[in-house]
């Protein structure tokens, strides 16, 4: 903490928050006291921050020295980090923008379902095969667009999973690995605690504690016009989106390799001409 913020405090002089810069001047860059000026904070409680020292440093005032320091988006991460203050929480809404780039790469996969989720699985975008499999009209009902909220909280005869009671155990411990990094986030202790609340089924197996790391499973699903497809679900990290993934799912077999064609054709005839 004492080096990364003496280190930006060096770049920024007081021509750039627009201080004189004072005679017999001997700091390159910003003098303590002038960040807890400007930061709005004590001198004394800025130097013990800078220093490392165990106090109570709130999102708000973190926020305050990292105007005043002018950090990117990367240091300011780092600096609630060092803070050990949750930051995700504050700035998910910028960080849940799929680009334009990611757009085209899941819309490429077609016909092969993909979707972005985050960690919560929350649906940040999807391609023309995933909507036509996968969103199903209750999802529209309870205006909520995650794979969670559509599994647990619509009838279970929407439910697109053969194996239900054998697949949402281990999306739930899924999710609880992921959870053990945003302890404490106001985001996802309000998602835990209203799933929780609309789904007995799920606080249950919240409850159990069960954990599973996420990887490539295959999947069972029920789609009315063309009944079993049994598909390898297969995650891809994406760069600069900490905790997002593409999930593209691909035929397991044969049969299945031609029931998608079958669903795919079926989706053409009735587009309009």
């Amino acid at each position: 903490m004492a080096a990364f913020l003496r280190g930006r405090r060096a770049r920024v002089t007081p021509a750039d928050v627009g201080m004189p810069p004072g005679p017999r001047r001997r700091t390159p860059g910003l003098r303590r006291e002038e960040v807890a000026q400007l930061s709005g904070v004590g001198v004394t409680w800025y130097t013990w921050l800078e220093q490392g020292r165990p106090i109570n440093a709130s999102a708000q005032v973190l926020d305050a020295v990292a105007r005043t320091l002018r950090l990117d988006q990367p240091e300011r991460e780092h600096l609630y980090h060092l803070a050990e203050v949750p930051y995700a929480s504050r700035h998910e809404a910028a960080a849940q923008a799929v680009s334009p780039d990611v757009q085209t790469i899941i819309d490429a996969l077609d016909p092969y379902p993909a979707a972005v989720y985050n960690a919560r699985y929350d649906i940040l975008a999807t391609n023309p095969a995933y909507r036509d499999l996968f969103l199903i009209p209750p999802i529209e009902a309870i205006g909520v667009e995650n794979v969670l909220w559509t599994l647990f909280v619509v009838p279970v005869k929407h439910c697109p999973l053969v194996f239900r009671d054998a697949e949402l155990p281990l999306m739930v411990a899924t999710l609880r690995g992921e959870y053990g990094r945003h302890v404490g986030e106001p985001a996802w202790e309000h998602f835990i605690r209203e799933l929780s609340a609309a789904s007995p089924e799920f606080a249950a197996l919240w409850a159990s504690g069960d954990v599973v790391p996420p990887g490539p499973r295959v999947k069972t699903f029920w789609h009315k016009a063309v009944g079993e497809l049994r598909m390898t679900s297969v995650s891809l990290s994406i760069n600069g989106m900490p905790d997002c993934r593409i999930v593209a799912y691909t035929p397991d077999d044969e049969e299945t390799t031609e029931r998608m064609r079958q669903l795919r054709d079926l989706e053409h005839d009735d587009m309009p001409v």
